[in-house]
C-alpha cells in the first residue's frame, strides 16, 4: 500500500482504505504533484557509490536545474523518510537491480516515485531485467543531459500509478484490494431477499514467505496473477477476483450455495497444486491455502475478509489442499466444552469394553430371545450367517496366501518388477517425516543410513520434522547437513502430524520421484533405483516391504516382526494380485512427485497414507506392491506401545472405510473385480470383528432355547468344520509368511511357531477387540494422534 509524504501536497485528497486494520492507521494515496517551478525542475535523489560516475550524474542533473541529494544504497530508506524526493535516479550495478529497487518499492513512500536507472551499456536483456525489478525507465550513461532531464520531467508530470491503485489491473483484470472490498460491500449491502447464498474466499500460498525471501516482494503480484489465471479457467463469469498486497487472491462468488462453492474451490486447489508455475523466472510448485466464509453471516466486508483470513491461517497449517470454512473457534470465541460433557465422554471412553459387550452381545441376545417369543427363530438364522461369515473370511485369507505365492507373470495381475528403467534415472527425493522428541535417539542413525543409499541419479534427503522445543540433536543434524549437501533440513513449525510434514516437503523437493519414510526406516541400498523401474514403466505408486529390525528387543517385537511378514510379504502382494489394486503408499512408499503434489495427505485421517492412496486410485492412478523393496524399521516393544499403534490403525481404517467405500462402489473408474476388493477391504473388514462377536449371543441364545448347556449337542459337524477352517486360516498365513519372509527372519523358526499359536488363540481376538473399540472412539469424536516412541534397538534380530 502507498503512504503519503510527511508533508502532503496541497490539494491531494486523503483516502482511507476500507477495512484497514486499526493498528495500521489510515493509508493515503498521493495525488499528482504540481509541475516543478522553473527555478527548480524537481528534487532528485541520486543513489550510487561515490566515484566519477556519480559525480558526472550529479553535474548533469544540477546543470539541468534539478535539486540533487545523494544516498549510498544502504541509506535510501532513511532519505525517503527524512525528505522525500520527487524522483530517484540510481546508477546501475548488481546491488541496484536487487536491493536498491526492492528497498525503494517496499517502502510506502517510494512505491509511486519515478525511479530511473542509469546504466553503463545496457543491452536489451539488461533493460528488461531492470524494468522487471521495478524501475520505471533505464537510460545509458551516454545519454544527452537534455534527454535525461526530459525523461525525469515527463514522469514528474505523469507520476506512475501502482497497479493496485487502479480499479482493475489492465493486464490481468484483477480488482485492487480497495476496489474489491467496495465490490464486496456492494454485494453485502443488497437486500437479503435479493441475495441468495454467496461466498467470499481468500487464497494464500503456503510457500509465499520462502519465495519472497528468495525472489523479492514482486513475487506477491506474480503469484496472485498465476492463481487468478487458474481461477478464471475454472470459475464462472460472475466470480470477481482481486488481490491484496500480501499476494493473496480475493474471490467473490455471489449467488452460490455453500456446497457448490466448496466443490469449486476443491477443483481450484487441485488444479493449482497440479500445475508448475513460472514465478520470477523460476519453476515452482504452489500449495494453495483456501479459507472461505458464507456472506450470509457477515455484517460488512471487514468481517468477511477477517473470517476468510482466519480460515486461511487454519488451512496453511495443514497444506492438504482442502478449502477451510470459517468457524467461530478459529478466532478463539467459541465456548469451551462443558465440564459435564467432557466428563461424560471420558466415562464412555473408559467404559468402552463394557459398552462394546452391551452393543455386541447383550442387545443381540435380547433381540433373539424376544423375536423367538414372537415366533421367529432369528437366533438360529444368525448362527448360519456367522458360520458362513467365518468361512468366507478364512477362505479369503487362504486365497491371499496362494496369490502371494504366485510370483510368475499373470495376465490379470501386476507383473514382476521390470529388469530395468524405461527412462533414464531422474532426480529423486526421500522425505523422512519425524517428530523429534520421540525419535531423537534414532534419527541420526536413520539419516546416516539414507546417506549411504546407492542411486545412479541425483538424490536429496529431506528431513521434514517438527519439535515443540529445540533439541541438542538438531545441532548434530545441522552439522551433518553442512558436511553433505544432499541432506536438507526442513523444520515444519506448528505441525501436529506426519501428513503436515510430508505436505510441507512435497513442494520443496526437486525429485521426479519421492519416497516417504518414517524416522526409524533404513531402506535397502538400491531401493530408489528399483522403485524407478516400476514408476518409469507406467506405475504411479509402488509400496515396498517393511521389515522389523529390532525383533530381539522383546516378545512383542518378535511377534510384530512375524506379523509384518504376513502383512507385507503375504497380504499386500496377495490382495494386489487378487483384486487388481494395492493400497498403503505410506512408509517405504514411492510416488510420482506430481501425483503426490496434487493428492497430498490429510492430517485429520489417522491412516493418512491409506486415505491418500484411495484418493489417488479414484483418479485412475496405478498402484503396485513389491516385496523386494526392503526397508527395515523398529517395532513396538511393549504391549502399551502396541495397543496405541494398533488402536490408531484400526480407527484409521474405519475412517477410510466410512469416507471411501460408498464412493468406490459407485465409481466408474474401478472394475467389478476391484469393487469387490474394495468391499472386502473396506466393508467386510469393518463388519467381520462384530460378526465374530456374534458367536457369544448366538451360543447364549442356543443354551437358553435348549434349556441349559447340558441339553446342547456340541458335536455338530458343520460347527466343528467351521471352527477348524477358521483356526487353520491363521496357521496357513503364518506358514506362508515364513515361506515368503526375508532370509534373516526366515531363519527364526521359533518366532513363527510362537506367532502361529499366539495369533490363533489370542492376537486375532485382540485386533478384533481394537476394531470394535475404534468404532466407539470414532463415534465419540476421539481422534488423537498418539505417536509410537522410537527407541534405539536393544538387539538386532535382522
Amino acid at each position: 500500500m502507498l503512504t503519503s509524504h510527511p508533508t502532503p501536497t496541497p490539494g491531494t485528497p486523503p483516502h482511507v482504505t476500507p477495512g484497514t486494520p486499526p493498528h495500521a492507521g489510515p493509508v493515503t494515496i498521493p495525488g499528482p504533484r504540481p509541475a516543478p517551478s522553473p527555478a527548480s525542475r524537481g528534487r532528485v535523489l541520486t543513489v550510487g557509490m561515490p566515484g566519477p560516475r556519480l559525480d558526472r550524474l550529479t553535474t548533469t542533473l544540477v546543470s539541468t536545474g534539478h535539486e540533487v541529494r545523494h544516498a549510498v544504497p544502504s541509506q535510501v530508506t532513511r532519505q525517503l523518510q527524512q525528505a522525500p524526493p520527487d524522483a530517484i535516479v540510481a546508477l546501475d550495478d548488481d546491488q541496484v537491480r536487487g536491493e536498491v529497487i526492492r528497498e525503494v518499492r517496499t517502502d510506502p513512500a517510494g512505491q509511486a516515485l519515478p525511479l530511473l536507472v542509469v546504466s553503463a551499456a545496457p543491452g536489451p536483456a539488461d533493460v528488461a531485467d531492470i524494468l522487471r525489478h521495478g524501475a520505471d525507465d533505464c537510460v545509458p550513461d551516454t545519454s544527452d543531459p537534455v534527454e535525461l532531464s526530459a525523461r525525469i520531467e515527463a514522469k514528474l508530470r505523469r507520476v506512475p500509478v501502482p497497479v493496485e491503485n487502479l480499479l482493475l489491473d489492465p493486464r490481468t483484470g484483477l480488482y485492487s484490494e480497495p476496489h474489491f472490498r467496495d465490490e464486496l460491500d456492494r454485494e453485502l449491502g443488497r437486500p437479503a431477499a435479493g441475495r441468495r447464498g454467496g461466498v467470499m474466499a481468500l487464497v494464500a500460498v503456503a510457500e509465499m514467505a520462502a519465495l519472497e525471501t528468495r525472489l523479492g516482494p514482486r513475487v506477491r503480484r506474480e503469484v496472485a496473477e498465476r492463481l487468478a489465471a487458474v481461477a478464471e479457467k475454472l470459475g464462472s463469469s460472475c466470480d470477481r477476483l482481486g488481490w491484496d498486497d500480501q499476494g493473496r487472491l480475493l474471490v467473490l462468488m455471489p449467488g452460490i450455495e455453500e456446497e457448490a462453492a466448496q466443490r469449486g474451490l476443491e477443483r481450484f486447489a487441485a488444479a493449482v497444486a497440479g500445475t508448475r508455475f513460472i514465478v520470477a523466472d523460476e519453476n515452482v510448485r504452489l500449495t494453495p491455502a483456501i479459507g472461505w466464509t458464507p456472506l450470509a453471516g457477515c455484517a460488512d466486508q471487514v468481517q468477511a475478509v477477517r473470517n476468510a483470513a482466519d480460515a486461511v491461517a487454519e488451512s496453511v497449517s495443514h497444506r492438504d489442499l482442502r478449502p477451510v470454512r470459517y468457524e467461530t473457534w478459529m478466532r478463539g470465541t467459541h465456548r469451551r466444552p462443558h465440564a459435564f460433557g467432557v466428563a461424560v465422554r471420558a466415562a464412555l471412553s473408559a467404559l468402552s469394553p463394557v459398552l462394546v459387550l452391551l452393543a455386541g452381545v447383550a442387545v443381540p441376545f435380547l433381540l433373539y430371545t424376544q423375536t423367538y417369543a414372537m415366533g421367529w427363530d432369528l437366533g438360529s438364522a444368525m448362527y448360519w450367517v456367522v458360520v458362513a461369515g467365518l468361512l468366507v473370511s478364512a477362505v479369503l485369507i487362504v486365497l491371499e496366501c496362494f496369490y502371494a505365492l504366485d510370483a510368475a507373470r499373470r495376465p490379470d495381475g501386476p507383473p514382476q518388477r521390470p529388469d530395468g528403467p524405461a527412462q533414464p534415472y531422474p532426480p529423486a527425493s526421500a522425505v523422512i517425516a519425524a517428530y523429534l522428541p520421540n525419535e531423537a535417539a534414532t534419527i541420526v542413525d536413520t539419516v546416516e543410513s539414507f546417506l549411504r543409499l546407492e542411486y545412479p541419479g541425483e538424490l536429496e534427503i529431506v528431513l521434514a520434522y517438527n519439535t515443540p522445543h529445540p533439541l541438542p540433536v538438531e545441532d548434530t543434524l545441522r552439522a551433518m547437513a553442512r558436511r553433505d549437501p544432499r541432506l536438507v533440513l526442513l523444520p515444519v513449525s506448528g505441525s501436529t502430524s506426519k501428513a503436515q510434514n510430508v505436505n510441507a516437503a512435497v513442494t520443496r523437493i526437486r525429485g521426479e520421484m519421492v519416497g516417504i519414510f518414517d524416522a526409524d526406516h533404513h531402506p535397502a541400498p538400491k531401493s530408489f533405483q528399483h522403485a524407478w523401474h516400476w514408476l518409469s514403466n507406467g506405475y504411479d505408486v509402488v509400496q515396498g516391504h517393511c521389515v522389523v529390525r529390532n525383533g530381539d528387543s522383546s516378545w512383542v517385537a518378535r511377534m510384530v516382526a512375524v506379523e509384518f511378514e504376513s502383512i507385507y510379504a503375504v497380504s499386500h502382494p496377495g490382495r494386489t494380485r487378487l483384486y487388481g489394486f494395492g493400497v498403503f503408499g505410506g512408509s517405504n512408499g514411492f510416488w510420482r512427485t506430481d501425483l503426490l503434489a496434487r493428492t497430498r495427505m490429510h492430517g485429520s485421517m489417522l491412516t493418512e497414507d491409506i486415505d491418500s492412496t484411495m484418493r489417488a486410485l479414484a483418479e485412475g492412478a496405478r498402484f503396485t506392491v513389491d516385496r523386494t523393496l526392503i526397508s527395515r524399521e523398529l517395532a513396538p516393544t511393549t504391549v502399551k506401545q502396541l495397543w496405541n499403534q494398533r488402536s490408531r490403525w484400526a480407527q484409521g481404517w474405519l475412517q477410510v472405510s466410512l469416507k471411501h467405500l460408498w464412493r468406490a462402489l459407485r465409481s466408474p473408474v474401478f472394475t467389478a473385480r476391484q469393487k469387490f476388493g474394495m468391499f472386502v477391504l473396506l466393508g467386510w473388514r469393518e463388519a467381520q470383528p462384530w460378526l465374530t462377536l456374534q458367536m457369544l449371543p448366538v451360543l447364549l441364545y442356543s443354551v437358553w432355547k435348549e434349556g441349559g448347556p447340558q441339553n446342547m449337542d456340541w458335536a455338530v459337524p458343520v460347527c466343528l468344520l467351521a471352527t477348524l477352517v477358521t483356526l487353520s486360516a491363521g496357521v496357513v498365513q503364518a506358514a506362508f509368511a515364513r515361506r515368503l519372509a526375508v532370509p534373516e527372519l526366515r531363519r527364526k523358526r521359533g518366532w513363527f511357531w510362537r506367532y502361529m499359536l499366539v495369533s490363533t488363540f489370542f492376537y486375532s481376538h485382540f485386533k478384533n477387540m481394537l476394531a470394535r473399540h475404534a468404532c466407539l472412539k470414532e463415534a465419540l469424536g476421539e481422534r488423537q494422534w498418539r505417536v509410537t516412541p522410537r527407541a534405539a534397538k536393544a538387539g538386532d534380530g535382522a
